[in-house]
């Protein structure tokens, strides 16, 4: 099935590009409470599941064993942008166990925050791994591959012991058997998994409803953490950073690459999903504000908050505003 248009981008008064995706609304007993688009098929959840993906540094006894703090865990689970503290707490995870940035297989990028990228450049400096968005998950690794008693090296490998783990918790968490696998921009392996299981797998994260008492915890814990330091969790000025201060507790959303993105809403015990078909990155933002928008009992000022993501503004490079993004009345209506 051709999945429908949930996004389209103003010019004027002319509809000037058009996204297309899926979207999947799912209960802890994985029963889709509204669906948009096919849910079934399968798609790289990519950074969408780093909450996931970060389970065994609790599940290990690693985050015990190196007493990390609730900011090093929001990184572990984070995209973070490369300003200079999310690099220090990077390095601070290494210096836990022993290991520096020569230890990080995650492969070297400039920052996301345009401001730090530039500092960097007038520095005269090139960037580390310890820059990449994925250091933090990439360090969390490392201290499971630490607590295992394993090897660290390649430890992107799928079958590293790390990454076995990882693999395991995904497919408990989702109720899925993971066949299909791709290699991630970070160099881990990512594994496609159906929407309606990825927000199933959301559903249970935000809840604990059908999971061991311990993995339980452990979501519960990981969220906690990134509740209580969202700016390492994401950054200035980050969509995800906004949510997760302003809904502390109430809402937990992961944006991925390629369009993806993950929820989680725990009062009302359920988990989102959604994929662009087109990979596009500005898709998430307007479809996961919408949907909040739709999904929870909001305060006014809730609503005025999470409006400026729902119909972004697009501005010429007179600062002029020239367009906008806005949902289609499909995800308003649906």
């Amino acid at each position: 099935m051709a999945n429908p248009e949930l996004v389209e981008v103003t010019r004027g008064a002319t509809v000037e590009s058009r996204h297309r995706g899926a979207v999947a609304v799912v209960d802890t007993q994985g029963s889709s409470v509204f669906s948009i688009g096919d849910i079934e098929r399968p798609v790289f959840p990519r950074s969408a599941i780093k909450l996931v993906q970060a389970l065994p540094l609790i599940e290990s006894g690693a985050a015990d064993r190196f007493a990390l703090s609730d900011a090093q865990l929001a990184l572990a689970c984070a995209s973070h942008n490369g300003e200079p503290d999310h690099v220090a707490m990077a390095a601070s995870m290494l210096d836990r166990i022993g290991l520096d940035v020569d230890a990080l297989e995650c492969g070297p990028h400039l920052p996301l925050h345009q401001n730090s990228a530039h500092a960097l450049i007038r520095a005269g400096k090139a960037p580390t791994a310890l820059h990449n968005n994925c250091s933090g998950k990439h360090a969390g690794f490392l201290c499971v591959a630490n607590a295992m008693n394993v090897n660290h090296r390649h430890y992107v490998d799928p079958t590293h012991p790390a990454q076995r783990a990882v693999k395991a918790a995904i497919e408990d968490v989702a109720g899925v058997s993971l066949d299909a696998f791709g290699i991630d921009g970070c160099s881990i392996p990512t594994y496609a998994i159906p929407l309606r299981r990825l927000a199933y797998a959301f559903a249970r994260v935000g809840t604990g409803h059908g999971l061991a008492r311990d993995r339980a915890a452990a979501c519960t814990r990981l969220l906690n953490a990134c509740f209580s330091e969202p700016w390492y969790f994401g950054g200035s000025g980050r969509f995800g950073t906004m949510v997760l201060e302003r809904f502390r507790g109430r809402v937990f959303v992961k944006i991925g690459a390629e369009g993806v993105f993950s929820a989680s809403l725990p009062e009302l015990g359920l988990g989102i999903a959604g994929k662009c078909d087109d990979g596009g990155q500005r898709f998430a933002e307007v479809v996961l504000a919408a949907l909040l928008i739709r999904l929870l009992p909001l305060s006014a000022d809730d609503e005025t908050a999470l409006e400026p993501f729902v119909r972004p503004p697009i501005k010429n490079w007179r600062n002029e505003m020239v367009g906008a993004l806005r949902p289609t009345p499909i995800l308003a209506s649906h």
